[in-house]
């Protein structure tokens, strides 16, 4: 047995895939964060698999920021890119959603914090009816009750990446008649959070991410790890739910 086989993860720790993880500078980070450092880090969790983006996309410039990735994740086997589009420049949208589905990117994610916009507005509403048009997966920022209303009844598969645990009654009534709305683990630190969307709406509904780089991942992983939910539901989270919509 060799000293790797000692640190690989149970069935109950592995994450098969994680929807949010970064590389690149971020202002608000103390430090920018290299996509080696980003290997690194995933390469010492449980995490088999990410879906990840540079930040110059978001932050700088979109067309550049998704060349960069699909260009850097191409020696990466590990990473599956995700695009972006600045929805306040949405006249560009078509364009960019075009040359990511040419790239073959399915997950597109929405800066709508960082990019200042709101649900209602023009450039948004434009945006996501271009992706829903080509069938993209949303990774979605923001409070998810804002955003979700807007969303629904149109066949939409979303993965909220925002949903806090305080909002989780909102959410819930939104998956209710959604199936293809989803939202990650990272911020639902209530004692009973995962257990209360499986119970509620299933485990079909939640998707591992850690934002990783920029949050520590291992509470996370521990926090799925131990919730109380067969190993059916654990599975469905931390893996099958993105293979389904990489299906």
């Amino acid at each position: 047995m060799t000293a790797h086989d000692w640190l690989a993860p149970t069935a109950d720790e592995h994450i098969g895939w994680d929807v949010d993880v970064l590389y690149g500078p971020w202002p608000r980070h103390h430090r920018d964060a290299p996509l080696a450092e980003v290997r690194s880090v995933l390469a010492c969790s449980p995490v088999a698999r990410a879906l990840a983006l540079s930040t110059r996309g978001p932050l700088f410039d979109d067309r550049a920021g998704n060349a960069e990735t699909v260009r850097d994740l191409a020696g990466c086997p590990e990473l599956l890119p995700v695009g972006t589009v600045d929805v306040r420049d949405a006249l560009t949208a078509e364009d960019r959603l075009d040359e990511l589905s040419a790239d073959g990117v399915r997950f597109l994610r929405l800066f709508t914090v960082e990019q200042g916009a709101e649900p209602g507005f023009p450039g948004y509403r434009h945006v996501v009816a271009l992706a829903l048009d080509r069938g993209f997966v949303l990774l979605h920022d923001g409070d998810p009750r804002r955003f979700g209303p807007g969303l629904t009844g149109r066949g939409a598969d979303v993965v909220f990446l925002d949903l806090h645990a305080y909002l989780l009654a909102d959410f819930l009534l939104l998956a209710r008649t959604e199936p293809g709305f989803r939202a990650t683990t990272r911020m639902l630190s209530g004692a009973d959070s995962i257990e209360r969307v499986v119970g509620s709406v299933g485990a079909r509904h939640l998707v591992f991410g850690s934002r990783t780089p920029f949050m520590d991942i291992s509470p996370q992983t521990l926090r799925l790890r131990h919730a109380d939910i067969t190993a059916a539901d654990r599975a469905a989270i931390s893996t099958e739910n993105v293979e389904e919509l990489l299906a």
